[in-house]
This record gives structure tokens, C-alpha cells and sequence, in this order.
């Protein structure tokens, strides 16, 4: 077994050294980087056997194919990489939104490969691959998109892949999919960039930074993360998160008139939300 990384940020290692510590099928990781830097270092902590800077040579005679790239860098890979791929080449990637990637797949893949949509739930506002953990996806739900055409067999390759990975695989449509991430995902990505612009844009900043603790750092935490891939994942599901914005604006003018009104059904909002986080947390224990 050859398995083939695209991409060796915080994903693509993370992958890489939980398909290493796992010996998933005893396979060869051959990883691709732009910089050269990063290949070296993704060798030197182990999350690939080999590191190369040339995507052909990457994917030559690979049995599987990771892509991890931000979303809208995966056409450019499809392109390049469709010519060089083995009949049979199973080809997934980790993209946080699908739809569209399901289409350029279909456009652009060779009809002898088969190809499965993938998105674990797991990440963390540092993308770089010094930031790389085998443990990353350890129970996490891993989400799955195969192609009408991909054959059941190359499906069972992929979840057997995610489950060498500690995470669980969830079968589910790409746009059900976008849909679902674009509320609470992205959705919390456009809170944290908000509340960071609207309250370091003010003047009195400079006072407040003083006063700002873990409640702020929480909240802002999503902020942090790669502007790159951050941009990538919101101009790709603009009709379902603008769908979801319009829904948090309207919850927010909502509350807006409780505290603008003194209302006494104030608590009461407020022990609605805190009892449905709480039935969350609960189930995910």
C-alpha cells in the first residue's frame, strides 16, 4: 500500500503520523509540500517516509491519495494530478466544504479512479506542521462524500483509513453536509472574527485588552486561524452560511430587545440556552 499526502500543514501531518503510529496496512507515506522546509520537517518528526516538492512524482503508482489543501486549492490539484494517477487510485481529501469538490472530482478525476469526499471534525486554529498530532482525530466524527460511481470497496478502504485514525466515519451528502458545517462551523468563525474586529477596532481598546480574559480568549479563539484557509472554506458555502448569518441576526435583535426592554423573560432565554449546551455536552460524553 502507497498512500499519497498533499498538503502537510497541521492535517495532511496529523494524517500522516496517525497512519504511521497506527501501521494502517503496513503502508509507504510518500507526503507533498510547496516549501521546501516544510517537507523536511514533516520527514524529520515522521509523519512520511518520503517528502517530496513534485506532485507527479508524489502520486506515481499511489494506491491512495490524500488532499489537503484549502478548499479552493483543490481543483488546481485535481488537474494536475489526474494524469499521473493509477487506474484504481482511491482519492479523498479534507476539505471543510464538499459540493463543490464533489463536482470538480467528477469534472476532473480519470473514470478509473474512485474518489471519496472527506472532513474530520477536528482541528485547531494553528495550521502549520509543527502543530501535527497523532492523536488529532482520536473520536472525532470524520465525515464522508463518495461519488455516486465510487465503488463500495474503495468506501471500505477510506473508513478503514479513518478508523486507523481514532475517528469515527459518518456517511452524508455533500450538501446536507455544507449545510450543517456552515452552522457550526463557519458560522462561529464569522462570531469570533466579528467580536475580534468590532471590539480592537474601537478606541477604547487599548484599556479594554487590559480587562480581556479566558471568556474573550474563548470566543476569539477561531480568529486565529489561517487567514488562507479561513477565506478558502467561507467562499465556498457562501448561500448556507449567509442562510445561517441571517438566522443568528435575527436570535441576536431578539435579545438585543430583552436587554433593551428590561425584560424579565430574560432568564428564561438564558436557561433555555444553557440547558440545550448542557444536553449537548452530555451526549457527547
Amino acid at each position: 500500500m502507497r498512500v499519497s499526502i498533499i498538503g502537510l500543514g497541521l492535517i495532511g501531518g496529523s494524517i500522516g503520523l496517525a497512519l504511521k503510529k497506527a501501521n494502517w496496512r503496513q503502508a509507504e507515506i510518500i507526503g507533498y509540500a510547496r516549501r521546501r522546509e516544510t517537507a523536511s520537517l514533516a520527514k524529520k518528526v515522521g509523519a512520511v517516509d518520503r517528502a517530496d516538492l513534485d506532485l507527479a512524482s508524489t502520486v506515481k503508482k499511489a494506491d491512495v491519495v490524500i488532499i489537503c489543501t484549502p478548499v479552493l486549492t483543490v481543483k488546481e490539484i485535481f488537474t494536475q494530478i489526474a494524469p499521473h494517477l493509477m487506474d484504481g487510485c482511491i482519492v479523498t481529501d479534507t476539505a471543510s466544504t464538499k459540493l463543490e469538490v464533489m463536482r470538480w472530482a467528477e469534472q476532473l478525476l480519470p473514470p478509473k479512479t474512485d474518489f471519496v469526499g472527506g472532513h474530520p471534525m477536528a482541528g485547531k486554529e494553528i495550521s502549520s506542521i509543527k502543530a501535527a498530532a497523532s492523536d488529532l482525530f482520536f473520536n472525532c466524527t470524520y465525515c464522508l462524500t463518495p461519488l455516486p460511481k465510487t465503488g463500495v470497496s474503495a468506501i471500505h478502504v477510506v473508513e478503514d483509513m479513518v478508523g486507523a485514525l481514532g475517528a469515527r466515519s459518518l456517511i452524508i451528502e455533500a450538501e446536507e453536509h455544507d449545510r450543517l458545517v456552515a452552522g457550526i462551523s463557519h458560522l462561529p468563525l464569522l462570531l469570533s472574527i466579528a467580536l475580534v474586529l468590532t471590539t480592537t477596532e474601537n478606541p477604547s481598546w487599548p484599556k479594554m485588552s487590559l480587562l480581556a480574559a479566558s471568556g474573550y480568549r474563548d470566543l476569539t479563539r477561531l480568529a486565529s486561524g489561517n487567514p488562507e484557509i479561513s477565506a478558502h472554506i467561507l467562499l465556498s458555502n457562501q448561500a448556507a452560511i449567509i442562510s445561517w448569518i441571517d438566522a443568528f441576526i435575527e436570535e441576536l435583535q431578539k435579545l438585543r430587545k430583552l436587554v433593551g426592554d428590561g425584560s424579565e423573560d430574560m432568564k428564561q432565554v438564558l436557561e433555555i440556552a444553557n440547558q440545550a449546551r448542557q444536553k449537548w455536552l452530555e451526549k457527547r460524553c
